[in-house]
């Protein structure tokens, strides 16, 4: 199979699916690789990099036209729609339900459409958001530290120190976001609160991290308490797309202490705080209700070369054997992987974009003709 490695053209994404290690693997195993010219030179992989492995360096143009499956990390842009083919496998973060014109585009031209965020694991995690969280945890508490400077915010320093009252850092979700954020948060001896619905992930996040944090039951008056006292509110929930509702209302942000931060690490569209939207590297921070807002959709770009890294580890397997099997029957074979599988041939196959954008659709299962 002829893999291609587009170069990512959304504004301020550095990193890059697949690493030249990772060309390395599917060249080994007779496939051939495609990297778009400076594909990687963001995340520091050279095109002499790729090219030491046995990859070619093509333009943007001629790597849609030969590839068979077009490996990448964002969605589809408009600069790319025109160069889709039918029959292409595309694998990547599509995030298809926050973008209706991208689901219009791959259904248009019958593509194969296989995202990375909703792939499973056998316990029904999400193995290949679980590399990028850890990174965007981490990264959300540096942002804190960063615009909690003078220049930006409150002027605190985000750690504890002899004579002063530690920091307070309310951290909402104990996935693998959630703790990333705490493990950073208190190694720097700040107070830390953790939040989540699910007792058993509490237990098992309490057993990890030191005793300057708590871990509460998530419910309102728990919510509105602790933000009253927080310097620092940290959202690392991923919110349900078909809820309307909110865990921090415009409301309760009356209630935070004057020039109190929140970071959204999920950014999701009308997502757990309601007054957070999605922002950029470039401009990367707002104030609602007088509450400094850091919502960067794509934290782990800052962090490049250690997110591709990360990232190109994760999914090689799979695209590995999308090439070695096709998609066809390497979906057939792997539900959890099926469960990715949101665009076949015309035909929409992800329920919840479907629901939130009115749309037909069928499931994986009977568009791949697999009797129950």
């Amino acid at each position: 199979m002829i893999i291609g490695i587009p170069k990512e053209i959304k504004p301020n994404e550095t990193r890059v699916a697949l690493t030249p290690s990772g060309a390395r693997e599917f060249i080994a195993q007779n496939h051939e690789v495609l990297v778009e010219d400076q594909a990687g030179e963001k995340s520091h992989f050279s095109n002499q990099a790729y090219q030491e492995v046995g990859a070619k360096i093509v333009s943007k143009e001629e790597l849609f036209e030969k590839a068979k499956l077009i490996y990448k990390v964002k969605e589809i842009l408009p600069t790319e729609y025109d160069l889709l083919r039918e029959g292409q496998i595309l694998f990547t973060y599509i995030h298809s339900n926050a973008h209706s014109q991208e689901t219009d585009v791959l259904l248009k031209h019958k593509v194969i459409g296989i995202s990375y965020e909703d792939i499973t694991d056998e316990a029904g995690n999400f193995p290949l958001l679980r590399p990028m969280s850890k990174i965007a945890g981490r990264g959300g508490f540096i942002a804190a530290c960063q615009f909690s400077q003078s220049k930006y915010g409150s002027g605190l320093l985000l750690a504890k120190l002899p004579g002063i009252k530690a920091p307070h850092i309310t951290i909402l979700g104990v996935g693998s976001a959630g703790m990333g954020a705490g493990e950073l948060a208190a190694a720097w001896g700040n107070k830390v609160t953790m939040i989540a619905r699910n007792i058993k992930h509490l237990e098992q996040a309490s057993s990890q991290l030191p005793a300057n944090v708590e871990f509460l039951y998530s419910e309102d008056a728990t919510i509105e308490s602790c933000i009253e006292d927080t310097d620092v509110l940290i959202n690392c929930v991923m919110w349900p797309k078909d809820r309307t509702d909110h865990l921090v209302t415009r409301e309760m942000l009356k209630n935070m202490k004057p020039n109190a931060m929140i970071v959204d690490v999920s950014t999701d569209e009308h997502g757990a705080i309601e007054t957070c939207h999605s922002t950029t590297h470039d401009d990367p921070i707002y104030y609602e209700e007088g509450i400094l807002h850091y919502c960067v959709d794509n934290i782990p770009a800052a962090y490049a070369k250690t997110a591709s890294y990360l990232l190109s580890k994760e999914t090689l397997p799979y695209a590995l054997t999308l090439a070695e099997k096709g998609y066809k029957q390497a979906l057939i074979d792997d539900p959890n992987f099926r469960k990715g599988l949101c665009f076949y041939k015309g035909t929409l196959t992800l329920k919840e974009t479907a629901i939130k954008q009115k749309r037909p659709f069928k499931t994986p299962e009977e568009v791949l003709g697999i009797q129950k």
